[in-house]
């Protein structure tokens, strides 16, 4: 799966993003932990609740980081999915786009 254009208007409000989403049953079961000490699984929980400043992604080899955050984002900020259904996905995404990243939580 590659990162899919996202305009300013699904950015802004999210609302239909099944599409963006990989298939439930071909997020592995890892991702599906409630405790994640992953680098995935604590940038999202970060992200979602906190908010960050100073994020640093590394991305794969190919992949347009700026994008894929984009992509990332959009399914974050949709109501539709289930949370813990948009939460092993964001974080599959993360692991799946990017190498590792750096970033400090707002306070």
């Amino acid at each position: 799966m590659k990162p899919k254009p996202i305009d300013d208007i699904t950015a802004a409000f999210p609302v239909d993003v099944y599409h963006l989403m990989p298939p439930e049953k071909e997020i592995p079961e890892k991702y599906w932990r409630i405790v994640d000490d992953s680098w995935p699984g604590k940038l999202f929980t970060a992200l979602f609740f906190n908010g960050l400043v100073n994020l640093k992604l590394i991305p794969r080899e190919g992949v347009d980081a700026q994008a894929a955050f984009r992509h990332i984002r959009a399914i974050m900020g949709s109501f539709q999915p289930k949370h813990e259904y948009k939460e092993a996905a964001c974080r599959y995404l993360f692991d799946h786009w990017f190498v590792s990243a750096t970033w400090e939580e707002r306070k």
